[in-house]
């Protein structure tokens, strides 16, 4: 299993069968990726239906599972704990023609205003923008979901007007060249911040 390692989470890549276990209980859940599972999951808009399309789309998109969904775990103090599951973080597909990703975020109710989505969402960047056909990553949210909108604004997404979703009309659109996102992510010998890592290898 694929996994983005930032200084306080851990960003497991959703497959097939950790998607299928989560339909079928939390417990089964927990078992497919090792961790503790809370009882208020699945985060708000996280719901079955987007997770029987997140299974649809990786068998349709195989080669782009990089692309999707990830648990996002807050890493154990000890070696002897399990990471506890917190929410769940991801792109919707690949870059396209023109170099843009947008990704998603949400976190259950009792981990919230800690900066896990922000993390996560620092570590999906990193992600992205490590690879060179990635010239923006775009968000949408609601006017009224003010937390969420202040983690786009914390990573450095700017407000950029309506959105384009026809399944949410009020939704807004937030965005992130790749220029902004150097400029706030000198190289590591310059800004001393702590790698990202995928897979164990950094990308910051």
């Amino acid at each position: 299993m694929s996994a983005i390692r930032t200084e306080r989470l851990l960003l497991l890549q959703a497959s097939a069968d950790t998607l299928g276990a989560e339909l079928v209980s939390r417990d089964a859940l927990g078992t497919a990726i090792g961790v503790a599972v809370p009882d208020s999951w699945p985060p708000e808009l996280y719901d079955a239906d987007a997770v029987r399309w997140t299974i649809n789309w990786l068998a349709e998109h195989p080669e782009n599972a990089d692309w999707s969904i990830y648990y996002i775990a807050e890493a154990p103090a000890d070696a002897a704990s399990r990471p506890r599951l917190v929410g769940v973080v991801g792109y919707k597909g690949a870059p396209d023609e023109q170099g843009v990703v947008e990704i998603g975020y949400g976190v259950v109710p009792e981990h919230r205003r800690r900066g896990f989505a922000s993390e996560a969402v620092e570590g999906l960047l990193a992600r992205a923008f490590a690879d060179a056909r990635v010239r923006m990553v775009i968000a949408h949210t609601l006017p009224e979901l003010v937390a969420s909108i202040g983690v786009l604004r914390s990573t450095g997404f700017s407000f950029d007007g309506p959105g384009n979703d026809p399944h949410e009309p009020a939704a807004i659109r937030y965005v992130l060249p790749r220029e902004r996102y150097e400029q706030l992510h000198p190289d590591d010998s310059r800004s001393g911040s702590p790698a990202v890592r995928v897979s164990g290898q950094s990308v910051t």
